[in-house]
């Protein structure tokens, strides 16, 4: 096998590394193996339609938008053809798998399966990125850069969505669906648009500018990695407490006589 298809399909392997952290967190009360691999696989499946609802939109705004390589374009493509697509495709994959279904029945889970969800997306968006590249240094240096930024990215923006969709399904409380949607996109968004105006900077002769703006997918996939984990610390407590409740309201129920 060609060496740089062989470095190609090993992209898939960050994800599915994060997928077992994710599932370590969920070990108390886990989710069905065969449910959590298929959110991961319809997350995967979800690359097509963000790739038909992308090509959509910029079909409808081409005579409105400017292209990327302009400020404008950078930022639109960053903020709607990229994070609001995406992440509305993903968390979709949620709503439609298993946010009805009875073993959604704990906070944790809205983080657990928005996160599955989220790196079956980004493992094959990894591939494509991967297979894009056409010298093996380009490669590896994409391979690093996306296993610690953009895959854990993908797992944590959604991982939001579903923790807030939950927060307010059992509690009533938090941003809800919506506002977990608008909090994962700004975060997407912002560090996609890091990245895509570095194009405008070089061509404007500011590439120190450009350098410099490196630093802030960095930031934010840390700022992330504590708001989520800020998000299922509170989750994990909640239902800890609500899983206690219930295992003392079954033993006082079974210590009573049949009525």
């Amino acid at each position: 096998m060609d060496a740089n298809l062989q470095v190609a399909l090993s992209g898939a392997v960050p994800a599915l590394v994060a997928m077992w952290l994710v599932d370590r967190l969920d070990r108390k009360r886990p989710e069905p193996r065969r449910l959590r691999w298929l959110v991961a696989f319809v997350g995967m499946l979800s690359v097509i339609p963000a790739i038909a609802l992308g090509m959509a939109i910029t079909a409808a705004v081409d005579d409105v938008v400017e292209p990327q390589f302009t400020y404008q374009g950078a930022t639109f493509s960053a903020f709607v053809l990229a994070a609001g697509v995406e992440e509305a495709c993903k968390i979709a994959v949620v709503y439609w798998i298993v946010w009805r279904r009875p073993e959604f029945d704990e906070r944790l889970d809205g983080i657990v399966y928005a996160s599955r969800a989220g790196l079956g997306f980004a493992l094959v968006e990894n591939v494509f990125y991967l297979l894009g590249q056409t010298t093996l240094t380009g490669q590896i240096h994409v391979w690093v850069a996306r296993a610690f930024l953009a895959v854990p990215g993908h797992a944590m923006w959604t991982g939001m969505i579903g923790a807030m969709a939950a927060r307010r399904r059992f509690d009533g409380t938090g941003l809800g669906l919506v506002g977990g949607y608008l909090l994962a996109v700004a975060f997407h968004g912002a560090y996609d648009v890091a990245i895509f105006v570095q194009q405008p900077l070089h061509l404007e002769g500011y590439g120190s500018l450009g350098t410099a703006l490196i630093a802030v997918p960095i930031a934010l996939t840390v700022l992330a990695f504590l708001v989520l984990r800020t998000m299922a610390r509170t989750a994990l407590q909640l239902d800890d407490a609500e899983a206690a409740r219930r295992a003392v309201q079954a033993a006082v129920t079974g210590q009573l006589p049949p009525g």
